[in-house]
């Protein structure tokens, strides 16, 4: 774990009403990523904020998952996703852009190793929502051991975008072969 970024990015302190009165707890989402496209994040709650944040940090780690990066900098290409009242916008844009976006989006791109990006975020900006709807877009589809275990069990990303496109979609799409444009 040496190696890895870690990024907390939401830490609160959320209530429970019962009838009784209130029990009160701490919220922590993390990103965790190696900055060479390998990118996870992690949600957790527990009576103290340290605790909550160890939690999440061990869940980051188990949902580390691969996303596929053009030239090791930039996405292949735009991508659109809605989920919930958050609409997220990601563009490639060209070699030393860097990354001009919202700041829950910009700690994930860069935990992810994506170097040169732009994104708009429509609708509702919530932190929680962004973060999910951005890994729905970089991470959907992606690891076929996310796609379930085989025999119908563990299957928590079938239903989810149609995700990142890879090299040979794109080339497909296009109809020909992509060239690298890089001159160092």
């Amino acid at each position: 774990m040496g190696r890895l970024h870690v990024y907390p990015l939401i830490n609160r302190r959320v209530t429970q009403q019962t009838g009784k009165g209130k029990i009160h707890s701490q919220y922590a989402l993390v990103v965790v990523g190696n900055g060479d496209g390998l990118v996870g994040y992690g949600e957790a709650k527990d009576d103290e904020a340290p605790v909550a944040r160890e939690k999440a940090i061990a869940k980051a780690l188990r949902s580390l998952d691969c996303v596929d990066r053009f030239e090791k900098r930039t996405l292949w290409t735009d991508i659109e996703s809605k989920f919930g009242g958050t609409k997220i916008i990601l563009r490639p844009r060209p070699v030393g852009f860097g990354l001009r976006c919202n700041p829950n989006v910009h700690q994930v791109l860069k935990a992810a190793g994506i170097k040169d990006a732009s994104a708009k975020v429509w609708g509702s900006r919530n932190p929680l929502m962004v973060v999910k709807t951005l890994f729905r877009m970089l991470q959907a589809g992606n690891a076929p051991l996310g796609m379930g275990d085989g025999i119908g069990g563990g299957a928590k990303r079938l239903d989810k975008g149609s995700g990142l496109r890879n090299k040979s979609a794109v080339e497909r799409e296009r109809g020909r072969k992509l060239v690298d444009l890089r001159t160092f």
